[in-house]
Order: structure tokens, then sequence, then C-alpha cells
């Protein structure tokens, strides 16, 4: 695919004829004959450069596992907040999106003028900052960025002890994570999104079947006896909540990374909006289903699985969004590889397993805070209203209105805006909406209502909790009963105290409470 991708690879555009055949992208690839059994089955599966590798990229990056705390945000939004903040999250992340990728293609085509080559190299968003505007953007964007990405790696590990605990309770949670953990650094050996395509394309299956399993598995249960649908009902969960959706659609922080995989970058544009579309016919109609037949009880239970009855076509949906989760920690942890791989001079070694191993102190961090927080659900909130906010909603419109502020960098932009949106003025008023409303709404009310939130679950569970919202162990059973059992006491009698009736391990998998 090498002589494919050479075929395909400049950026240069009508604009900017100078360029071509500068900078040509044949990302960390081995030339070979691709006429090739082996050639053809590792272009097939493996070599991915095409819109609809990035189009599969993003729409199954995008929806991930936050596709099953998106019940527990209805139930603290209630139904019409939570239909309406998807769909106006959804259209901002697609233009923070679009607006990344127009500041890429800009910053690879002035590099390219330059006589630049990226074969060996993976551009980045803080170098695009770095490129565009100086040093002191590149410092703040690798700082969000790699924060974000490190807890978005830390949420899949989560995310994986949540759902095979609901399989396999023999081992509780925490165990589950080391456990995870070890499976999860097997990723260190993907060298770059250009080898996701298979992987990509089957994230997209998983999380579809995850999805409609979850609308059609909540309608034919029906509405449990008594359901509430009272949300919303206190402002730390009503904002929680929209802060998870601002989450669920602010998993562009690789947006760079799929793109400088494509043989043609430029032609991204409208790709993430596409992926958006698609995973809003996922999202929209399992959040509302469970939503509907569980009400209120969504609210002590972050995870939509844990209120479904098991059968096989729940434990397939386990199983599925477990290998899902462990691809989405490909995606999250990747970047963070690249980064590290600068850091230490080897991100343009030729050898696949050095790389790997220079990679493995990435995970080690990743590891322990999944750990020390496993709050699953409060925790999506949180990084989305401290990190995502800035991460891919406020720095990206910040940074292109301060790209293109002069009137000579409007002229010789290499993707003027579309007369869709009004063009530069256009532009410039929805950047600053979109800034004035992430930094009061999203990261202001968002982070007091997550972070109060999230405080509460370590008051309630603490630090290290060996299984965070498990149901409790059913009470042992003597034969013959309590009262067969003869135990010294102090006075020679017994303190008088009922026993606690014994319920099954399925009434407190459905119905025990657990805190906030």
């Amino acid at each position: 695919m090498a002589s494919q991708a050479a075929a395909n690879g400049s950026l240069a555009n009508e604009k900017a004829p100078e360029t071509v055949g500068v900078g040509r992208y044949v990302e960390m690839e081995q030339d070979g004959d691709s006429s090739t059994v082996k050639s053809r089955l590792s272009g097939l599966l493996w070599h991915g450069g095409s819109a609809y590798d990035s189009w599969f990229s993003c729409a199954s990056n995008q929806v991930a596992q936050v596709l099953l705390t998106l019940p527990y945000s209805f139930s603290q939004l209630g139904m019409v907040s939570g239909i309406l903040f998807q769909l106006f999250y959804g259209l901002m992340g697609s233009w923070t999106a679009y607006l990344i990728s127009i500041l890429y293609v800009e910053y690879r085509t002035r590099k390219e003028r330059e006589k630049a080559d990226f074969r060996n190299h993976v551009i980045q968003w803080f170098e695009v900052l770095d490129g565009l505007l100086g040093k002191h953007w590149r410092n703040v964007g690798l700082v969000f960025n790699c924060t974000f990405l490190l807890f978005g790696s830390v949420i899949q590990l989560i995310a994986c002890a949540s759902n095979i605990y609901y399989i396999n309770d023999k081992l509780d949670k925490r165990t589950w994570t080391y456990i995870f953990g070890a499976c999860c650094a097997t990723t260190v050996f993907i060298p770059s999104f250009h080898n996701y395509r298979i992987w990509s394309f089957l994230g997209l299956v998983m999380t579809t079947y995850t999805a409609w399993y979850l609308a059609i598995a909540s309608l034919i249960h029906g509405q449990v006896d008594g359901v509430k649908h009272s949300g919303p009902t206190k402002m730390v969960l009503y904002f929680t909540g929209a802060t998870n959706i601002l989450y669920t659609f602010g998993g562009h922080a690789v947006t760079v990374e799929i793109m400088h995989a494509m043989w043609r970058p430029q032609k991204f544009k409208a790709i993430y909006l596409l992926a958006t579309l698609y995973v809003l016919t996922l999202t929209l109609p399992s959040a509302a289903s469970v939503y509907w037949a569980f009400g209120d009880e969504l609210l002590t239970h972050s995870n939509a699985l844990a209120l479904l009855p098991r059968t096989a076509f729940r434990d397939a949906a386990v199983v599925l969004m477990l290998v899902h989760q462990f691809i989405t920690f490909g995606f999250a942890c990747t970047p963070l590889y690249f980064v590290w791989e600068k850091l230490v001079g080897l991100h343009d070694c030729r050898s696949l397993c050095k790389r790997a191993a220079a990679r493995l102190p990435v995970v080690v961090p990743i590891w322990f805070l999944a750990i020390i927080f496993p709050f699953f659900g409060p925790i999506n909130s949180a990084v989305g209203s401290l990190l995502v906010s800035f991460t891919v909603y406020i720095i990206p419109a910040l940074a292109h209105m301060i790209t293109f502020r002069s009137a000579t960098a409007r002229e010789n932009a290499v993707e003027p805006p579309p007369r869709l949106v009004g063009r530069w003025t256009g532009t410039y008023i929805i950047n600053a909406f979109v800034v004035a409303w992430v930094l009061v709404v999203g990261f202001g009310f968002g982070g007091w209502a997550s972070m109060t939130n999230f405080v509460r679950q370590i008051n309630t569970f603490g630090l290290f909790t060996k299984c965070y919202q498990c149901p409790p162990p059913p009470p042992l059973a003597f034969p013959g009963g309590l009262s067969n059992i003869t135990m010294p006491f102090a006075g020679g009698h017994p303190p008088a105290a009922a026993p606690a009736p014994a319920h099954s391990l399925h009434h407190h998998h459905r119905h025990h409470s657990h805190g906030l």
C-alpha cells in the first residue's frame, strides 16, 4: 500500500500548486510487492487511509463506552433536555472538529511549502498550535490534550471492569481492572491510526449492536413497577448530565492524528459531521428507551447494562463492548504514545519492537488512576467539564479566530469558510458563541456540578474502592439456622437484634440503592 499512499499522497490543492510532490504521505510503512497475497491482505485489514477509514475511526471513537452512561445522563437531565443536549452538542462538536481540520490543513500546507517531509512523523494537535500560534499555545494544547487522553484511557479501563462484572462477578471490579490493564497494554504494538482499519470497522459494528440491544431490550422489558421520571430535580445532577453529553461529542481530541493517517487529509472536512449523524441514530434511541423503562433507577446505576436482565443478548453486548473498549483505549492512548516517542527520541525508529517497549511506561499511570478512581459515569462528567471543554471546544475556536485575525491571513487561507456559515464574519460569531457557551455552561456550571458529584463518590465509596456500585454479597446461610450456633457473649446473654432478611443477589442487583 506504500505505492498507493505515494500516488494519493500530497496535501496540495488548487490554491497551492507549488506543494505538489512535497511531503508525500507514506507513514511508517515498509515498501514491498503489492501483488502478493500477504500485501493485499495487509492492505485490506491493516493499512487504511481512505475517507471511509476516517469515518469509521471518528464514529467508532466517538460513541464508545459513553453509550452505556447516556441513560444515566437522561435520568439527571430529563427526557427533553437529554435529547436537546445531544443534538446541540453533536452539532457543536462537529463544528470544532471542522475547525481543527482547517487548522491542520493550513499548518501542513505551510510546512510543505517549506519542503517539510512527514513520511516518518505524525503531526499532532500541539504541533499545529506551535506552527500557527507559537510555543505558548503549543504548551497549553499539549497539557490539555495529553491530560484528556490520559483520563480518556482511564475511563476505558474502568468501563471494561464495570462491564465484565455483569458476566462474571466472581472477581471484583478492581481485580478485573488489573487484568484488563494488562490486556490493553498490548496496544503498544499498533504503530498508528493508519493501522486501525479493521478495528475501526469492527468497533462501530459492536457499538451499533449494543445500542440497538439497549433500545429493544428496554422496550421489551417495559417500564418497571412504579417507574418515575422526576428529572431534572437538582442543578448538580442537571449540569453533571449535560457535561457527560459534552464529553460524548467531544471525542475529536484525536482528529489531527486521524487526518494524518489519511491519504488525502483535505477530504476530512465533512467526515466528522457525517459520523456524528450516525452516532445520534445510536445514542438517542438507546438512551431514551432505557430511561423510559427504568426512570429514576438510573440515578444509582450509571452503567445501563446493570438494570437489564441477564440474557445471551446482554452477554453478547457486554463482550462486544469489552472488545470495543480495548479498541478505544488504543485510540486514546496512541497520541500519548506518539508524544512519549518524540520525548525519548524514538518516534522515527523503524523497529516496532523498540517503539513498543518505549511506549510501555505510558500505560502504568493509566492503570494506576483507573484503580484509584473507578467511578464509572461521574468521571465522564468530570473529564468533560474540566478537560474536554478546553481541549476540543474552547482552544480550537480561539485558535481559529487568532490564526485568521489579520486580513492577510484570511486572504491566503488554504480553506476559507463556506458561504453556508457566513464566511469569515459568520465563522467568527459562531466561534465566539462556542467559547462563551462552553466556558460558562460546560466549564463553569458543569465543572462545579461534576466535581461536586465526583467528591460525593469519593466520600461515599472511598478511593481504591474494591467494587464500585456492586450489589452486596448475600448473607451466609448456616445449616439449621442461626439459632443452633452457640457463641460466648459477655454476661451470658446475646444482644437483642433481629437478623436482616436475606434478599437474593438478583434483587440487590436490580434494586439496591447506591450513592449518586
